[in-house]
This record gives structure tokens, C-alpha cells and sequence, in this order.
């Protein structure tokens, strides 16, 4: 399969939104799944979508800058578990609900991370309410007849990912952690209920 018929079926798997009209950052880690997936294609899918939770699963006991490499290690098993999907023509509708469900729990996983570390726990459960509440509505959206993703806004996964990394290295690296986390908290806070607006925004266009 070459780059350019894996970013078409990537991008009907996620709500028509292409790769390649993406940002750098976004191209490059599509096309960094795709490289590594290429050599993975004999593995399940779902396998991939385990470990990677496993590894979410071990951020809170790790420390935080183990726990920072763990969530970026766990990032790039949930982008090769869609890509080994795509490539050995195994993506399944049961494997999507199972990635589905994988990322909201390992999101939870880094967020008590955070509680762990010393991050206010009021902070870190509303920006896990949030995140949660940005991507339910886009299920009942798209289960209502939305045919797409709705937007690409600020509070998507990646950016989860990207705050869980910065937050813990840098809790860990600086110090204060309490005070590092619970501002890294606060960000992923503030930018899930922006994302959520841009969200309902779009679903409001797209539904009436």
C-alpha cells in the first residue's frame, strides 16, 4: 500500500478528515505510523490497541519522567493500532469501539498521574469530565447523522497527549510538581471546553 492509498483509508476511518491537508506535526505523525505500521502489518490490531493500554496503565506508578515516555510510547501504539488495522485490511467495527474505549481509559490513566504527582484533584477530574464530554459528543453526533468529524479543534487527542508528555517532564524536570501539574491540568482543562465550543459549533451547522 503506497502513502497516499493508506492516507485515503485513514481518512475515511476518521471521519473524512485527510492526513495530508493536515499540520506538519499531524502529516508527520501519520506518515511516521504508516512507516512503522508497514513492518507491523502481521500483528493484530487489537493486540496493539492492549499494549498500548497496558503501558497507560503503568504511567501513574512510573514517576514522572518515566511516565512522560510511557504516554508517548502509548501514543504511538494507538496511532500503529489503526495503521496495522488499515494495513493488513483489518479494521473492524468491534476494533474501533475497543480503541475507542482504550483511549478514554488511558487518558484517565495519565490524568491520575497527574492527582498522583500532587495536580488539585478538582482540576484534573474536570478536564477528564471534559475530554470525555468533547468526544461522547461527537459519537451521539455522528450517530445522529453528522458524516464527519465536525471539526478538528484545539482539545483533540493529540493535544491531550502533548500536554500529558510537557506536563509530566516538566513536573519532573523543574519541580513543584503540584504546581506544574495542576497548571498542565488547568491547560487541558481550558482547552477541552474551547474544543467542546468548537465542537458544538460544527455539530449545530452540520445537524440542523
Amino acid at each position: 500500500m503506497t502513502w497516499d492509498e493508506y492516507a485515503s483509508a485513514w481518512s475515511r476511518l476518521h471521519g473524512g478528515f485527510d492526513p495530508r491537508t493536515g499540520s506538519v506535526f499531524v502529516r508527520g505523525w501519520v506518515r511516521l505510523a504508516f512507516t512503522l505500521g508497514s513492518r507491523l502489518a502481521w500483528a493484530g490490531p487489537s493486540w496493539v490497541t492492549l499494549c498500548g493500554l497496558l503501558i497507560c496503565l503503568a504511567v501513574p506508578f512510573a514517576g514522572l519522567v518515566p511516565g512522560a515516555a510511557l504516554v508517548l510510547l502509548a501514543a504511538l501504539a494507538d496511532t500503529l493500532d489503526g495503521a496495522v488495522a488499515v494495513l493488513s485490511d483489518r479494521a473492524t467495527r468491534a476494533g474501533y469501539v475497543l480503541d475507542s474505549v482504550a483511549d478514554r481509559v488511558g487518558e484517565a490513566a495519565w490524568l491520575t498521574a497527574f492527582w498522583v504527582g500532587g495536580a488539585q484533584a478538582w482540576v484534573v477530574v474536570a478536564a477528564g469530565a471534559a475530554s470525555w464530554l468533547h468526544e461522547y459528543a461527537r459519537a451521539r453526533a455522528t450517530a445522529a447523522g453528522m458524516s464527519e468529524i465536525g471539526a478538528v479543534t484545539v482539545g483533540e487527542r493529540p493535544t491531550r497527549v502533548l500536554i500529558a508528555v510537557f506536563g509530566l517532564l516538566g513536573a519532573g524536570i523543574a519541580g513543584h510538581a503540584p504546581l506544574v501539574l495542576t497548571v498542565a491540568a488547568a491547560v487541558w482543562l481550558g482547552l477541552a471546553v474551547i474544543g467542546l465550543a468548537q465542537l458544538a459549533v460544527a455539530i449545530r451547522r452540520s445537524l440542523d
